[in-house]
């Protein structure tokens, strides 16, 4: 086996960084808009509000290239867990999460052009991506324009559970995210993986 094998083409690690940074700014603006005080902001109310808003739309925009780059590429096989053994594999990938990465044990992934995440990975980022990631976006927009939120919904003035929704879907995002860079130390090396999302290759 080669030392090292080109898993990450250029649109994936630019779609990567330009998401993360994305994400982050609107964390802290989202955070500084709902948590408002104004003797303790992270970021002033108003200008806070409209980073939101420009970051939203730009996540819009980065969103709709991920999407179209993974149907023309194909990429989003990557996203599907590979039979046979899922349940098994999830079990020893669970196990290695919890205890063997611990204890020095190897991983028991390989990374590869066919199958680059393990199958944790290709469950949670698909539920990400392809789930969660809508609902935040969707009611993002009807928050943005409140004109196309509905009178009323469940019993709620329109905006509330719309709100709720946009809240609740945030903070997945925001722990999904911390919990994704705690996991990208796990390398063989603290900065393995991200040098992986910089540069596209993998060190075996």
């Amino acid at each position: 086996m080669a030392d090292r094998e080109y898993l990450l083409s250029p649109w994936i690690r630019i779609w990567h960084w330009t998401n993360a940074v994305l994400i982050i700014t609107l964390g802290v603006t989202g955070m500084s808009v709902h948590f408002a005080d104004p003797n303790l902001p992270l970021v002033e109310f108003s200008l806070a509000v409209r980073i939101h808003n420009i970051a939203g739309v730009c996540l819009i925009v980065a969103y709709s290239f991920f999407v179209i780059g993974n149907i023309v590429t194909g990429n989003w096989w990557q996203f599907v867990p590979k039979p046979p053994g899922i349940m098994q594999r999830m079990i020893e990938q669970t196990r290695w999460y919890a205890y063997g990465m611990f204890v020095g044990e190897p991983h028991p992934h390989t990374p590869s052009k066919e199958q680059n995440f393990n199958v944790l990975q290709a469950v949670t980022y698909w539920n990400i991506m392809y789930l969660l990631m809508p609902v935040i976006l969707v009611s993002g927009l009807v928050y943005l324009y409140p004109e196309f939120a509905p009178d009323t919904l469940f019993g709620f003035d329109g905006l509330l559970p719309v709100a709720m929704l946009h809240y609740l879907s945030a903070t997945a995002i925001l722990l999904f995210l911390l919990s994704h860079i705690y996991l990208g130390t796990t390398g063989k090396t603290i900065g393995q993986l991200f040098k992986m999302m910089i540069t596209g290759w993998h060190e075996h």
